[in-house]
């Protein structure tokens, strides 16, 4: 059924609760990668990421930037190498003077966008600025308690330590930093990173924690499908390594404390698994219209074939995180045109605690059936990096789509004992071979927002 006023192709289910839109102005068109930029606890750029991917190197350790968190025994995921100063070097020179209204989140999520006009050769200058977008995800960025001290203090009666809010506008709020609003507001990657490209074309920012990356993905496909622009710079960035996050974790229980190993604790699908692993870091694609990729020469990485998502909740019964997976995957493969067993493998959410795990699982089997549900290959890469929320999705849609270009498919650390309630092929040990280059990846939020993309490396 089609619209004729906005030209959307509307798929009819059989469930009359779904209803799948998928924007088509042309059929013609095709949406490819043709950039990558990685931020990453294993590595910043695509060839240090790739490299330690491929060795099974692990970026789970005990932090050194981010001292008196709480997490567990002070084990998280944090992109190490990326300082103050390394930051500055990825950046464009004109760049330089924005930092200081940049957190650590911001700083990240420009970096790979940078990267990954770099990994795609784009020239900026000689593009038409109006056919340039940007899509971006971010968490809600929280400020740092350090940053709150002295304008809280402020509003406290003397030697009280009972927080005034009547004081708050006049006392507390002049006792912060001028620039801290736009040091924490989630929308201004996208802002830092068109004035950076000078980006006139689209733009848009998401906070859907870890459904942003997936989401961002099918947002920018059609904005190219409409035609509205020829190059769209997408990404995430996101951290659960931050002292007030970690703290709101570690009140829920939702946090892994065994082994005591820091690079053994993140065990998705494992029988053995206590909990899910803070992190942080960055991705962005360059996705592009296919003539226009081609017109210029770009490599192309892969092909965006399809999106989908969902969210289920209720007040009395909270999430369903099975039903909110089942959903997304399903929209995901009728966007594509595609039948399950078209897939090569599925990069899941696999977030290491019992629940979320188990309900992946279940989904996974609603969709592909009890058979190929047993069979299909599944990886989970917060194994290697941990949970950074928003950053998640794009961070392991990159591991497989880099993996791929190799001919293999990247596998998961610490998977040494099925659980039963996870009747799941994991790819674990080594990366695995493979001749079909097609990953669905999927995750989900806290919630039961649930997203997929599906994507063919050439």
């Amino acid at each position: 059924m089609r619209c004729s006023r906005c030209e959307l192709l509307i798929q009819e289910s059989p469930d009359p609760r779904e209803l799948t839109i998928v924007t088509r102005s042309s059929e013609t068109r095709e949406v490819v990668i043709t950039g990558v930029g990685v931020v990453s606890p294993i590595g910043i750029g695509v060839d240090a990421f790739w490299d330690r991917l491929s060795k099974g190197q692990s970026g789970v350790t005990h932090s050194k930037l981010f001292p008196g968190f709480a997490a567990p025994n002070g084990v998280g995921a944090e992109v190490s190498d990326f300082t103050d100063e390394s930051a500055r070097k990825v950046y464009l020179k004109e760049q330089r003077k924005n930092l200081k209204a940049m957190c650590r989140e911001i700083q990240m999520g420009v970096a790979s966008a940078l990267l990954a006009l770099q990994d795609a050769k784009v020239d900026v200058d000689q593009m038409e600025h109006e056919r340039l977008g940007v899509e971006f995800g971010a968490n809600l960025m929280l400020s740092p308690p350090e940053v709150l001290v002295e304008g809280c203090s402020a509003c406290c009666e003397d030697g009280s330590r009972v927080f005034q809010t009547s004081r708050w506008g006049q006392t507390g709020l002049t006792k912060l930093e001028p620039l801290w609003l736009l040091r924490y507001l989630p929308n201004m990657p996208a802002c830092h990173i068109s004035i950076s490209a000078d980006a006139r074309g689209p733009s848009n920012s998401l906070t859907l924690d870890d459904a942003s990356g997936n989401t961002v993905i099918g947002e920018a496909m059609r904005i190219l499908l409409r035609g509205d622009a020829d190059v769209m710079i997408v990404g995430v960035t996101g951290t659960t390594l931050h002292p007030i996050k970690t703290l709101h974790l570690a009140l829920w229980d939702d946090l892994a404390r065994t082994p005591e190993a820091p690079e053994r604790r993140a065990r998705p699908f494992d029988l053995n698994r206590s909990g899910r692993v803070v992190g942080e870091g960055s991705c962005s694609f360059i996705l592009e219209d296919r003539a226009h990729a081609e017109k210029r020469g770009a490599k192309i990485w892969g092909r965006v074939l399809g999106t989908g998502s969902s969210c289920v909740s209720s007040p009395v019964n909270g999430p369903n995180y099975r039903l909110a997976l089942a959903n997304a995957m399903r929209g995901a493969l009728r966007d594509a045109g595609l039948k399950p067993d078209q897939i090569g493998h599925i990069n899941a959410h696999g977030l290491g605690t019992r629940d979320v795990d188990i309900a992946e699982s279940q989904a996974i089997h609603d969709v592909f059936g009890e058979e190929l549900g047993r069979r299909i290959p599944v990886t989970a890469l917060k194994s290697f990096l941990g949970n950074s929320g928003a950053g998640a999705g794009l961070l392991e849609l990159a591991g497989s789509v880099i993996a791929l270009s190799h001919g293999v498919i990247p596998h998961t650390l610490n998977y040494e004992n099925p659980d039963p309630e996870c009747q799941l092929n994991i790819v674990s040990g080594q990366p695995q071979a493979t001749s079909n280059r097609v990953v669905l990846n999927v995750n989900v939020t806290r919630i039961g927002q649930a997203a997929a993309a599906i994507i063919e490396v050439a």
